[in-house]
C-alpha cells in the first residue's frame, strides 16, 4: 500500500508540472482515476455514483491549483485519504437532501393551535437541520448548459412544461443549489416529479459531458 501511494504522489506530482489542460496532464489524471477507482469507499446507496461524479470533478479541478477547494498536499495524507474523505462529505450531503425531500413529500402536517384558537400549520422539513453547501463545480460545466450549443439540454423537459427543461434545472442546481422545495414552488411541480426527472434525464447529461472531458 505505501508503494502504491509513492505510486500515486508522483504521478500527481508529474500531471502538475504540465500545463492546465494539457494532454498531457489529461492523460496522468485519467491514469490515476482509474488507479484509484476501485480503492476508493463504496455505499450501496442510490446516489453513490452521482457523489463518486462530484469527487472526480473536485479531484480534477483541485489536485494542482485547488481551484476551488484546498491543493492536494502530500504532507496531510494519501490521495486516497484526500479523496475518500471528500466522498464521504458528499454522500453526507446527499443523504441529508434525501431526507429534506422526502419530509417535503410527506403530507402529514402538524397542527399548534394558538392562544387565539386559529391554527398553525408546521410542515416537518422547517424542523429539519441546513444541509451543508455543495461544493463548487467545474466553471466549464456551467458554460456548457449556458451555451447548450446543440440545443439538447433546452429541448429536454417536462411534458407540457419546456420552461422546465434540463438547461434550467442543472443551472438552478449547480452551487450554491436551489432546493427541491424552491424549485417545486416556482415551478408548481411536485419534487418527486422535478426529482425524478433530474435523475433519468439531467444527469445523464450531466455524466455524458464529464466523460467527454476526460473527467470520468
Amino acid at each position: 500500500m505505501v508503494q502504491f501511494d509513492e505510486q500515486l504522489r508522483r504521478l500527481v506530482a508529474e500531471a502538475c508540472r504540465h500545463q492546465p489542460g494539457s494532454p498531457q496532464r489529461q492523460k496522468l489524471l485519467t491514469q490515476i482515476i482509474r488507479l484509484t477507482a476501485s480503492r476508493l469507499w463504496r455505499e450501496p446507496t442510490p446516489y453513490y455514483q452521482d457523489a463518486l461524479q462530484q469527487t472526480w470533478l473536485y479531484f480534477c479541478r483541485n489536485v494542482c491549483e485547488g481551484l476551488t477547494g484546498q491543493t492536494y498536499d502530500p504532507s496531510y495524507g494519501s490521495v486516497i485519504t484526500w479523496l475518500n474523505a471528500y466522498l464521504r462529505r458528499r454522500l453526507q450531503d446527499f443523504y441529508l437532501n434525501q431526507n429534506r425531500e422526502q419530509a417535503t413529500t410527506v403530507s402529514l402536517k402538524i397542527y399548534q393551535s394558538t392562544s387565539g384558537g386559529i391554527s398553525e400549520t408546521i410542515d416537518p422539513v422547517d424542523n429539519l437541520p441546513a444541509s451543508p453547501q455543495a461544493p463548487p463545480i467545474l466553471e466549464d460545466l456551467e458554460i456548457w448548459a449556458k451555451t447548450d450549443s446543440d440545443g439538447e439540454l433546452c429541448g429536454t423537459y417536462i411534458k407540457g412544461r419546456p420552461d422546465v427543461n434540463c438547461q434550467v434545472l442543472i443551472l438552478k442546481r449547480l452551487p450554491p443549489e436551489v432546493s427541491w422545495k424552491h424549485l417545486s414552488e416556482e415551478f408548481g411541480l411536485s419534487i418527486p416529479t422535478l426529482s425524478s426527472f433530474y435523475q433519468r434525464q439531467c444527469l445523464p447529461r450531466l455524466r455524458k459531458f464529464a466523460e467527454l472531458e476526460g473527467l470520468l
